[in-house]
């Protein structure tokens, strides 16, 4: 990890963001969360329109919108500029409710009352030849550190616990390990899908 640093993502890192989204096969960009049509709908603009999840995510990058708030981590080989190699997603409670309005969070005590200050990690991206490298254990410790500039005093993660049935989904909202290794505890949900949760030091 001596040759990846991170930092916040901004508009300088479109270009090299949306290189890491094909890399890494997906076509999402990030904007599940902001889409408002049914999930066939969904399905089929990943399938055939992909170029429209991509624009709009670096339109609101570009913005500086809440909705491509995040993290990146960046590859210096000393060849080249630095290259995008890990994204992670760090945005406030308010722009991610389609998350909290899942099945399996929908009315859940602890999501309850203020969520002033409450960002979401989701979203967790790595590069597949930087895996299994500590790129995401780096990303959700940058965003320990970082997420106060932006106005947070608490990370909320809603990963799921692995399992041979839910490795693949795990990984895109970052595995648990790293979240464990930067100290979120579990507060509530279910055993399976639990709501991790850390309490931020103001910068």
């Amino acid at each position: 990890m001596n040759d990846t640093r991170t930092m916040l993502a901004g508009p300088e890192h479109i270009e090299g963001l949306e290189k890491l989204f094909h890399a890494a096969g997906s076509p999402c960009f990030c904007r599940f969360w902001h889409f408002t049509g049914t999930n066939n709908e969904w399905l089929d603009i990943c399938a055939n329109a992909p170029r429209e999840n991509a624009d709009a995510f670096a339109r609101a990058l570009a913005d500086r919108n809440d909705e491509a708030r995040g993290i990146v981590a960046l590859h210096d080989d000393g060849d080249s500029a630095p290259h995008v190699v890990g994204w992670l997603k760090v945005a406030p409670a308010a722009v991610m409710r389609k998350a909290y309005e899942r099945r399996f969070y929908k009315q859940l005590p602890v999501l309850a009352g203020d969520r002033e200050g409450v960002f979401l990690i989701a979203c967790a991206l790595v590069h597949p030849a930087f895996r299994k490298r500590g790129v995401a254990k780096a990303l959700v410790g940058a965003a320990v550190t970082l997420a106060p500039s932006l106005g947070a005093s608490v990370l909320e993660a809603l990963p799921y616990r692995p399992s041979a049935s839910v490795m693949d989904e795990a990984l895109w909202m970052g595995p648990m390990g790293a979240y464990h290794a930067h100290g979120f505890v579990e507060v509530g949900g279910l055993d399976t899908y639990p709501v991790l949760r850390k309490s931020l030091a103001p910068r």
